[in-house]
């Protein structure tokens, strides 16, 4: 996913506010899942199960800027019954530099917000999104 920098995202100094990264990194998983034909609202209605994030780990390695433009890139580290671990590198697309890593586990809960197993056809979608290696 490619994102845009834009001024509401920075501080004074026109540097990325650090808790922004974690919305850029939400913003790709729910991309990734659409990609794979997996609608949140969708598995909400029809299914009664929904994403949390359960924990979350943020390495800021370098400043993105105004009008810096990202590509966040997900990846599955970790199928569980119940979470999922989540790898996202956010990279500047020109420079082609790494801006910050996020670990990301989110759960599966139920409507009364207690875990519950993640479908087996979640899983196999998410087949392409596993990653055997360090992203790059």
């Amino acid at each position: 996913m490619w994102m845009r920098i834009y001024y509401e995202d920075t501080d004074a100094a026109g540097i990325v506010y650090y808790a922004n990264y974690l919305r850029y990194a939400e913003r790709a998983r729910t991309e990734m899942l659409r990609l794979v034909g997996i609608g949140q609202r969708r598995l909400m209605e029809e299914r009664g199960l929904a994403f949390a994030v359960a924990g979350a780990e943020v390495d800021y390695l370098s400043p993105a800027r105004l009008d810096d433009v990202l590509e966040i890139r997900s990846f599955c580290r970790k199928f569980g019954r119940v979470q999922l671990t989540i790898e996202q590198c956010l990279v500047h697309a020109l420079e082609r530099r790494e801006i910050a890593r996020a670990r990301v586990r989110v759960a599966c809960l139920d409507t009364n917000t207690r875990p519950a197993r993640l479908p087996d056809d979640v899983l196999r979608a998410l087949d392409p999104y596993k990653q055997l290696q360090e992203p790059t």
